[in-house]
């Protein structure tokens, strides 16, 4: 069994945000599937299920705020008994250009303080991320300010390419492993 999880943060007001690329990622994901998201309490997310001939895999949103996430992706992994290289953490990251698709197995969290809260929860950096380029802030504006804007409107026309892509590797590690989608998407861009 497999969990994918896209880091966001809940409310309309951080919906369209560079921020919760790790949400609209799952959500496309969940979309292509077939998959309805539910909310769940006791995850303290929203989650569905990839059950098909040889995928069993969750998707999970948590619900929590970004900087609290390990609480809902440390629930879910322990009931389900789901191992640490059996997760993929899907977020933005701001230091690849936009599009750019870039997988790791471990390392520490760059500053995405989502995956610094599950990495803490769950004890180890051994786990592994699917990161989505949203690109630098111009100018001198503050990191912060910038992954909380909308994306462009340049960007939002090619968003629903680079979903698709990003979709196509989330559902690579499920049925192929970590390696496999490291070598099939890795700086992957939307060129």
């Amino acid at each position: 069994m497999r969990l994918i999880v896209g880091l966001g943060n809940p409310g309309l007001e951080y919906e369209a945000t560079r921020h919760n690329a790790g949400f609209w990622w799952v959500e496309n994901l969940a979309d292509a599937q077939g998959v309805r998201l539910k909310s769940e309490g006791r995850f303290h997310g929203r989650v569905g299920r990839i059950a098909a001939p040889g995928v069993d895999c969750w998707l999970l949103l948590p619900q929590t705020f970004m900087n609290l996430s390990g609480q809902s992706v440390q629930g879910l992994a322990h009931f389900y008994k789901i191992p640490n290289e059996n997760l993929m953490i899907l977020s933005d990251d701001l230091d690849l250009p936009f599009g750019t698709i870039r997988i790791r197995a471990s390392g520490g969290p760059g500053g995405q303080r989502g995956l610094s809260s599950i990495l803490e929860k769950l004890g180890t950096k051994d786990i592994p991320r699917m990161r989505l380029g949203i690109g630098r802030p111009p100018g001198r504006m503050e990191p912060a300010d910038y992954v909380l804007q909308n994306f462009s409107r340049d960007d939002l026309k090619s968003i629903s390419e680079i979903l698709d892509r990003a979709a196509d590797a989330a559902i690579e590690f499920v049925t192929n492993g970590l390696t496999a989608a490291m070598n099939k998407f890795n700086g992957d861009t939307r060129d």
